[in-house]
């Protein structure tokens, strides 16, 4: 029940983040995306270097920056999303990278999943298409597209961290995750810097702490109960997004994207239920702690 409490109100911070993105509508994207990573980074360098240097020293670090780079385009398109889309709709379908994950494990890793998996990938994908009831306007505001194609980079960046996992831990994960994204964003975020205002100054800081508290919150939830038990109730950032939504913007969903939410919902919990050790992983843009916790809990 404590995993269950925890990974909950880390979603919950996720949900917070992603309504922080849309509210500081008049700062760039690039600005977002660089202050969520900066803060988190610095917020971790006093735990990653309280050992020295000597516990970031990798021999990955061209896996760690394709999963870096992949979180990143994820995170970039979901805020982009969220900023022109409806909150729960936007948040939902940039968390739906379970159904994509089959996929990236398949042309990746060659790895097979059973006919129970693609049943619950395809009805998931069911649920995106009530979502996003494709026309023709799609192809001129291709708003919704950017949400769906952060849940597959977040699916590329999540099989990444499954392969990293192996040999990795995770302070290295999440300090390599924060560098690389807080450096490959630095550039875009002063070209574009602007004067942000006291209230956009609060967003941003915002949206660092939650992304951190939520990893924090994560690290929790892991020490007190398995992947299998915790990751369906990763979609209970729908409920909270929905919430925020209507509350702040009066985002009110239709019936059609309301049974489209129960199936993206239904078909990637089934899909990390039953797809494996990579398709559980999905629990935020950071990456898996499990192995650095049976470590600590060892110690």
């Amino acid at each position: 029940m404590r995993g269950v409490l925890f990974i909950v109100l880390a979603f919950a911070c996720v949900a917070a983040m992603s309504a922080l993105g849309k509210g500081a509508g008049g700062v760039s994207t690039a600005m977002i995306v660089f202050f969520q990573s900066a803060v988190s980074l610095g917020l971790l360098l006093p735990w990653a270097l309280r050992k020295g240097g000597e516990p970031l020293r990798t021999s990955r670090t061209g896996l760690h920056l394709l999963r870096a780079l992949a979180g990143l385009a994820s995170q970039v398109l979901m805020f982009l999303a969220v900023k022109r889309m409806p909150l729960a709709n936007a948040v939902l379908l940039a968390n739906s990278a379970p159904l994509f994950i089959p996929l990236v494990t398949w042309a990746w890793l060659r790895q097979r999943s059973g006919v129970v998996v693609w049943l619950s990938v395809l009805l998931g994908f069911g649920g995106v298409l009530l979502i996003l009831r494709p026309s023709r306007a799609m192809l001129t505001d291709p708003v919704a597209l950017f949400a769906l194609a952060a849940a597959a980079c977040s699916a590329l960046a999540l099989v990444a961290v499954h392969q990293l996992s192996k040999t990795e831990p995770a302070v290295r994960l999440l300090f390599y995750y924060f560098l690389f994204s807080s450096l490959a964003t630095a550039p875009f975020a002063v070209w574009q810097w602007g004067s942000p205002s006291a209230r956009a100054w609060l967003l941003l800081g915002g949206v660092g702490l939650t992304m951190a508290l939520s990893q924090l919150l994560i690290v929790l939830a892991y020490r007190h109960a398995t992947p299998e038990r915790i990751a369906p109730f990763n979609y209970t950032v729908v409920i909270f997004s929905g919430l925020i939504g209507w509350i702040g913007w009066h985002d009110q969903p239709t019936l059609l994207a309301a049974l489209g939410a129960v199936l993206v919902t239904a078909g990637g919990a089934l899909s990390m239920t039953l797809g494996g050790d990579a398709a559980k992983l999905h629990h935020g843009s950071t990456g898996d702690t499990r192995h650095f916790f049976q470590r600590e809990v060892a110690k």
